[in-house]
Formats: C-alpha cells, sequence, structure tokens
C-alpha cells in the first residue's frame, strides 16, 4: 500500500496483501488489560504487513480447509464485508484471495463518519452486512445477527491494536445513507459501524480514551 494514487487509471484493481501473522503476539490477558478506545490519530499510513496482520486478526480465514474465520458468524451466513477507507482510495477486503479490491480511487474517509478525527485516521474500516447472504427474513433478526457478527470482529480488532500498539475507536454515529453512496453499496447492503485506526496522536491522553 504505498503507491501514491492520483487517478482512477492509475489505481491497480486489486493490491495482494502479504501473508498474515499468525504466530506470537501480545498475551491476551494483557491486550484486554490495554485495550481502550482513542479518539484522536497521527496521519502515519500503516505498513502492509501490519494491515496484513490488522485484516486477518478482524476476519480473516484461521482454517482454508473449513473456512473458519478468526470471528464467529451466525449460521455461517458470513454477511460481514470489511471495507477501508484509506488516503489513497477505498478498497473491500477479499478473504479467499487475500486481497484488496479497488472501488474507488478517492479519499472518502471523512465520509465515513460525523467526527472530526475520521478524516486523519489512516485507515476507517466500514462494517457491511450483505442481507442475500442470510436466509432469514424478519428484518429485527437480521439486524440483530448483522450487528451481533459485527461485534465479534470489531472486537477482534481492538485487541490486535491493543497487541501492536495501534489505536482504534468502533464509532456507531453515523450518517448510513451517505456513507452506502460514498462506498458504492449494492441495495442489499447495510453499513453497519466503523471503526478507525492507526497510531495515537502525540497529544491523547487518558481523557481521551474509554
Amino acid at each position: 500500500m504505498t503507491h501514491s494514487i492520483v487517478t482512477p487509471d492509475a489505481v491497480p484493481e486489486y493490491v495482494a496483501l502479504p501473508a498474515p501473522q499468525m504466530e506470537g503476539g501480545m498475551p491476551l490477558m494483557q491486550a484486554l488489560r490495554l485495550r481502550r478506545s482513542t479518539r484522536g490519530f497521527a496521519a502515519t499510513p500503516l505498513a502492509p504487513a501490519m494491515l496484513s496482520d490488522l485484516l486477518w486478526a478482524g476476519y480473516g480465514i484461521s482454517d482454508a480447509k473449513a473456512s473458519h474465520r478468526t470471528a464467529p458468524s451466525a449460521r455461517n451466513w458470513q454477511e460481514v464485508d470489511l471495507y477501508l477507507a484509506l488516503a489513497d482510495g477505498l478498497y473491500a477486503l477479499e478473504p479467499a484471495a487475500w486481497r484488496l479490491r479497488l472501488v474507488s480511487g478517492e479519499d472518502v474517509r471523512a465520509a465515513t463518519g460525523l467526527q472530526d478525527y475520521v478524516a486523519q485516521a489512516p485507515l476507517d474500516l466500514v462494517f457491511v452486512a450483505r442481507l442475500s447472504r442470510m436466509d432469514e427474513q424478519a428484518s429485527l433478526v437480521r439486524q440483530f445477527y448483522m450487528a451481533l457478527d459485527t461485534g465479534y470482529i470489531s472486537q477482534n480488532v481492538y485487541l490486535f491494536c491493543a497487541s501492536a500498539g495501534l489505536a482504534t475507536v468502533a464509532r456507531g454515529l453515523l450518517d448510513r445513507r451517505a456513507m452506502a453512496a460514498a462506498l458504492r453499496l449494492d441495495p442489499d447492503q447495510r453499513v453497519v459501524l466503523a471503526q478507525s485506526v492507526g497510531f495515537a496522536a502525540a497529544d491523547q491522553g487518558p481523557d481521551h480514551r474509554a
């Protein structure tokens, strides 16, 4: 993710991710103790290897033969997709190929939330549910499960960030209609949650954490 995107014609359609590191890291109990929400970010981008590890921890494939993920999914629907709003464009994660698919060459980070810091964070994850993968017609039931499944993934991201020394905050205050347009979503897709990730700004103190 080191290339600079100027025009859509200059952007590759797919960006291969480095193989994720699936071993090591901080002990779980220590990561739980250090888990925080931080609402201020430095502009420093994430290195490709760290981005790959983050995405794998969040919702990567842990067992290719059985299609197991690092986060559970109700009825194995796997209805949640991860979108990545980066400075050089908007991407969707394709876990099976372990790559990012270009959605737009535009910087849409500011459209992923109502808070000022979302445009500064080097990465804004957007959790998007595809309703057509859920064999459940009751709207409230679908909403419950997509929120539940998203929560599992978001917590994985939190724990990885605690282990890797990154800052993160999950965000539910969203203009979902505007985000759906900015992300070019299909009619059966729904924005569930967003989560900003990066290195903490130098002035972030205890009052900014929860």
